[in-house]
């Protein structure tokens, strides 16, 4: 797996890119039979899931068989790692691509800091009632209302989130009240239209406990290897056809019209960055045996037969 920083035109850092290859289906993965949806982990089924006709939405059942790669944190490590994202970003980058467990797979990714989630807390709401209000409730079953939330805002727990006495949520609060907590690590699953936490369940309980902004890693799909090419000599592409079409324009206007470097070069340097950081879908693996398959493996986790015929 290769790995390269992110950056916007004022050297910010948003992200670790990370160019998989080698590495076929995944032992976490999504699969699909029709409208249903089943999220899978070493033949475990974590999460099974019907999509609505009117894709309103989706109906779900957790089993809480999910397991995290990622090794347990130590308070030591968030120490030295406190304040840097591109530091975490490489260590949890690590825990992706030596576990089976996780669901890289050939392509590219996005490993990015920058999430919807800061920018869209109204002023008036504290950190503790928006992030409540983003986490989808109920279990083992629950819904995940995609009028609601049409950005794809909504969180999904892998297990239910721990209360705020847990040992493990206070340990973490004591972590978040020192400036040190790391990061909670959500991978955006377009067949459910949300983020899965991977890791850091009690990390985000210890954060909303404390009421403080949680410190996020993303992860999801980019711009595929074999299109990146194309598109970006389409990008350039338009970049030359402004600068000749300007340069036409000025030759007959004048020096009122503006210099096409300074007005399709930032249009140039958005669509390159787009490339990198733009989500794109989920890979959904059809199903072996189908909506019988889903049917079979819902019942064998105890799922009621009821929400089965949903």
């Amino acid at each position: 797996m290769q790995r390269s920083d992110v950056t916007r035109d004022d050297g910010t850092w948003v992200g670790l890119s990370l160019d998989v290859q080698d590495r076929r289906r995944p032992e976490l993965c999504v699969f699909s039979a029709g409208p249903r949806l089943l999220v899978s982990q070493r033949s475990r089924p974590v999460v099974l899931a019907v999509a609505e006709e009117n894709h309103g939405g989706v109906d779900f059942w957790r089993t809480e068989q999910y397991r995290s790669f990622v090794p347990p944190l130590r308070a030591d490590e968030g120490r030295a790692l406190s304040g840097s994202p591109e530091r975490w970003a490489h260590r949890f980058a690590r825990y992706l691509g030596d576990s089976p467990g996780s669901p890289l797979h050939e392509g590219r990714w996005l490993l990015s800091c920058e999430s919807p989630f800061a920018r869209w807390r109204p002023a008036a709401t504290s950190h503790a009632e928006y992030w409540n209000s983003m986490l989808v409730e109920g279990h083992p079953d629950g819904y995940i209302d995609w009028h609601l939330h049409s950005t794809s805002w909504e969180v999904l727990p892998l297990r239910p989130m721990p209360g705020p006495d847990d040992g493990r949520v206070k340990a973490y609060r004591k972590q978040v009240r020192e400036g040190t907590l790391p990061p909670v690590l959500l991978w955006w699953v377009s067949g459910l239209h949300c983020h899965l936490i991977l890791d850091g369940h009690a990390r985000l309980a210890a954060a909303i406990a404390e009421s403080v902004e949680p410190p996020l890693l993303e992860l999801h799909r980019t711009v595929p290897r074999d299109d990146l090419a194309v598109r970006t000599d389409e990008a350039v592409g338009f970049y030359a056809y402004e600068l000749a079409r300007f340069a036409e324009l000025r030759a007959v206007h004048g020096p009122t019209v503006p210099d096409g470097a300074a007005t399709a070069g930032p249009q140039l340097a958005r669509l390159l960055h787009g490339l990198n950081t733009t989500k794109q879908p989920t890979w959904a693996w059809p199903l072996p045996g189908g909506e019988g398959e889903w049917r079979r493996v819902a019942r064998e986790a105890t799922v009621g037969e009821g929400w089965i015929r949903t």
